[in-house]
């Protein structure tokens, strides 16, 4: 888009079309990966983002993620305390009678040379005050030194090992960073375009306002019931990669980052969906969570926005633990809802997050939170044991035993007490975990060997 606009009228009107993609963006609250990908799509060529700490998001102009490093970079801009623009006339502007005049109070370093930190030609930062060469001059002055721009060396534009991507965020000496900061950069082919540099200036203003935004502690968002044929496409495995993208976002969920799939189960007569809810509403993960009944199960998409990946089996046992201390109809429920929390996956293979989800919850256990909750992360070799077909296990004599003895017990006590003792190795520590002398718990397990033939 932005090229054919730059080819039909490259003024004034072309810059603020650009401006207000940018202010339109800001508008709506975005994240890094919409800021990066929307950007590739103005520019019609792969854009990037890379903070402080290393973390990069890359995006082709077709709206796909892109993966590694860049080629070759066209040009950049780093953002945040650290960028400093040294005074560099800007030649450019004298074709219409203006002296540029850099600044460097406002966080943002443009470059149009591919080197970060570099020289800031032909434009004023937004936002400053500070004035620019006038919006002929801008154009002009980009289209000066594409030549030499597109012959720079290496994929940062240079081969001073100083104008690398990592020192383009450090601070300099005696200096203490404060805020986000970070680079933004252009990878087009050729020469950079007419409007690059301001390109790049207003995305890595839009940069430093969004991780600023997104590093805000935030409330909770809480979990919503979806709709259930856009979740079974989601995790289909038989759909394009194209509908299940498509799904996703209507979902409200990125593509390009991971996610967790839970699996969710109750005993007779609960209605699975509304404890999956309760369940998830209560945990306050930081995450964009999507509920909706297949089958008989509860599925749960989980998707921090911050692309974290740590495990939420931990949290959702405390709320397990948190509603079985209720009293009424709460507790009972509660104590029949089983989890089984998959890998993390990236989300357009969520079926292979809730496949590990059903596996997990196999070897879920109602009535105690840490048994409640099983997270596939944690099973390790045992995981493979849920790839034995369930008739397969029928057939086993002791399984049969084990069955019928939970079948006649009213209050679970005998299987509970085996449970403990088997993850504890100890009689002391299983009556610890159960809240019982370890007399009661010999008692119980001496019941157990003489109902399974054990003694």
């Amino acid at each position: 888009m932005l090229l054919r606009l730059s080819a039909l009228d490259p003024d004034a009107a072309t810059a603020l079309r650009v401006i207000a993609h940018f202010e339109a963006l800001l508008s709506g609250a975005p994240d890094p990966v919409s800021l990066v990908r929307s950007t590739a799509g103005l520019a019609e060529c792969p854009a990037g983002l890379e903070l402080a700490d290393g973390r990069t998001v890359r995006f082709g102009p077709d709206g796909h993620a892109l993966a590694g490093v860049p080629e070759r970079v066209s040009g950049a801009a780093v953002f945040g305390p650290a960028a400093r623009v040294p005074a560099v006339p800007d030649t450019a502007g004298e074709r219409d009678g203006a002296a540029a005049e850099t600044g460097t109070g406002t966080g943002i370093a443009a470059t149009g040379t591919g080197i970060p930190g570099g020289t800031a030609t032909g434009s004023a930062v937004p936002g400053t005050g500070t004035p620019g060469p006038g919006i002929a001059g801008l154009v002009g002055g980009r289209e000066q030194g594409a030549a030499e721009r597109a012959a720079a060396e290496g994929p940062y534009g240079g081969p001073d090992p100083a104008a690398r991507p990592d020192s383009a965020v450090a601070p300099a000496p005696g200096e203490t960073p404060s805020g986000p900061s970070g680079r933004v950069w252009l990878e087009r082919p050729g020469a950079p375009g007419p409007l690059d540099e301001l390109v790049l200036e207003w995305m890595a203003l839009a940069a430093r306002v969004v991780v600023a935004d997104n590093r805000r502690p935030r409330e909770p968002e809480p979990p919503h019931v979806a709709d259930p044929a856009l979740v079974e496409l989601v995790l289909s495995e038989r759909e394009a990669v194209e509908d299940r993208a498509r799904a996703l976002r209507l979902l409200g969920l990125t593509p390009e980052l991971p996610l967790r799939v839970l699996a969710v189960a109750g005993g007779p007569g609960t209605e699975v969906g509304v404890e999956a809810v309760a369940l998830l509403g209560r945990s306050g993960l930081r995450a964009v969570v999507r509920i909706a009944g297949v089958g008989e199960l509860g599925a749960v998409l989980v998707q921090p926005r911050d692309g974290e990946t740590a495990s939420p089996a931990e949290e959702l046992r405390a709320v397990t633990a948190e509603r079985m201390r209720e009293a009424g109809a709460a507790r009972q429920s509660a104590r029949r809802v089983r989890a089984g929390v998959g890998g993390s996956s990236a989300a357009l293979e969520a079926r292979t997050s809730w496949t590990q989800a059903r596996n997990a919850l196999r070897f879920a256990v109602a009535g105690d939170p840490a048994e409640a909750v099983i997270d596939h992360d944690a099973l390790g070799p045992v995981a493979l044991l849920a790839e034995i077909p369930v008739e397969l296990l029928h057939a086993q004599p002791d399984v049969r035993a084990l069955a019928a003895l939970a079948e006649g017990e009213t209050d679970g006590t005998g299987i509970a007490a085996l449970a403990a003792f088997c993850r504890t190795g100890s009689l002391r520590q299983a009556a610890t975990e159960l809240h019982l002398h370890h007399s009661s718990v010999a008692a119980r397990l001496a019941q157990v060997e003489g109902a399974l033939g054990w003694r």
